[in-house]
């Protein structure tokens, strides 16, 4: 059988395991910055103790994702480059503001998160690059909310999720992150959402208010996992519910 440039001998596209490059398995912690490699797993989140108090988000989310496989085979990196809008990775870091390093033979590059997708299944990322890493800055004094509806409390893909990240001074918030997976084409950030929590005190947003910023902020479908209606109904659930919280 002839052999093709960059193919194995069967033709089949080449397939490299980067799972065991260092680099890419690290989580740095430095002063207020995180840095994730992309190869960082679930496993790995859920058990470093560094994230305790300063993202703790992310280790909650991490506790739910899957069966303890998934956990210790699933990639950040992976959860992020598939583009699922069920995505429980991508809404923690969604709702913690992170940055992609896209890397290929010509360099690096910063991604915003929240312009990496373009599409159901669709990114901005090169079929020459890889996410090297992802970087985000770490809130040590806020309030860390992660909510994970499913069928099941394991081993169960989202019917929704959502996390948040906040911080107050008196009555009003200074940092408010969102994201929300399983409610459209790709997880939502919830910018209407996000707009109105930081523009008045938290006691004067009414439930009608979060209701209708969440409804601007979602298109769910109905699928085998759920229905369009339900998932709406749960979003604004999930939305007012931690509002209520902070009051």
């Amino acid at each position: 059988m002839e052999r093709h440039a960059g193919l194995p001998l069967d033709g089949s596209p080449l397939v490299a395991d980067l799972g065991r490059i260092d680099e890419l398995k690290r989580i740095v912690l430095e002063g207020d910055r995180l840095l994730l490699g992309g190869a960082v797993t679930f496993a790995q989140l859920r058990r470093h103790a560094a994230l305790e108090g300063c993202a703790e988000l992310l280790r909650q989310m991490a506790a739910d994702v899957g069966a303890a496989q998934i956990q210790e085979r699933g990639t950040l990196g992976g959860n992020l480059a598939t583009g699922s809008p069920a995505a429980d990775g991508v809404a923690a870091l969604a709702a913690l503001d992170a940055d992609l390093i896209l890397a290929s033979a010509a360099g690096e590059r910063r991604m915003p998160l929240s312009r990496f997708y373009t599409g159901y299944r669709t990114t901005v990322r090169r079929p020459d690059e890889v996410i090297a890493r992802i970087e985000l800055v770490v809130s040590r004094a806020g309030i860390h909310h992660w909510r994970k509806v499913a069928t099941r409390r394991a081993q169960a893909i989202s019917k929704v999720a959502f996390a948040a990240v906040a911080e107050r001074s008196g009555d009003r918030l200074v940092r408010l992150g969102l994201g929300m997976a399983s409610v459209g084409p790709t997880v939502a950030f919830l910018e209407p959402v996000r707009r109105l929590g930081l523009s008045r005190p938290i006691a004067a947003i009414s439930p009608a208010d979060l209701d209708a910023a969440t409804d601007a902020s979602v298109s769910p479908i109905d699928d085998v996992r759920s229905t369009a209606a339900y998932r709406r109904h749960v979003a604004r659930a999930l939305v007012r519910n931690f509002f209520e919280s902070m009051r």
